[in-house]
């Protein structure tokens, strides 16, 4: 099978696009789609900030609330590295409204407001937190492929370290669920 070979022209191209992040780059499609991605991760990390404190109080099991509460401190931690990838890419910080975010939010809301005080309760929590982890891997993980294949290396690594928390999170609440939670729940 033969392989077509890219003309130099656009082999020049490409390379000066992916060390210098020119105006061309820039102006893409294909970065105003990151941008975009970026702008709604932004978005979803703040409006966790405001959430995860009252799963954190919601939650009965106190290794729950502690798993919560700290991954609340590296929820912080990952709004700044956001504004650093903006700042890195030469742009304002912006949020675009994530209505996902804001779905899966709405639905542990939803859960804390119906379910009484319990381990069902913090199960349901689980399940919650969970939905947002796998969200955020899934963003996490597309933002970081594109930033490598721009060239952004700097920002690509900053995003892998964020995907990695994130993984770390959706661990531990399977840990805690495997653990106690739902041993728990299901005896209620």
């Amino acid at each position: 099978m033969a392989t077509k070979k890219a003309s130099p022209a656009k082999t020049k191209t490409a390379s000066s696009t992916k060390k210098n992040g020119n105006a061309k780059m820039e102006n893409s499609k294909f970065h105003q789609l990151f941008m975009d991605e970026l702008k709604d991760i932004y978005w979803a990390e703040k409006h966790l900030v405001k959430a995860l404190p009252k799963m954190q109080k919601a939650a009965t099991s106190e290794e729950l609330a502690n798993a919560i509460g700290e991954h609340l401190a590296v929820t912080k931690e990952q709004v700044s590295r956001v504004e650093e990838i903006f700042e890195l890419l030469g742009a304002k910080a912006v949020a675009k409204k994530c209505e996902a975010m804001e779905g899966l939010v709405m639905e542990a809301q939803e859960l804390i407001e119906e379910e009484e005080e319990s381990a069902v309760l913090d199960a349901g929590l689980i399940i919650a937190a969970q939905k947002v982890e796998h969200y955020e891997i899934a963003a996490y993980g597309s933002l970081r492929t594109l930033a490598n294949v721009m060239g952004h290396t700097e920002v690509a690594k900053l995003l892998e370290q964020t995907l990695a928390e994130e993984k770390e999170a959706d661990g531990l609440l399977t840990q805690i669920a495997e653990s106690t939670v739902n041993e728990e729940a299901l005896s209620e």
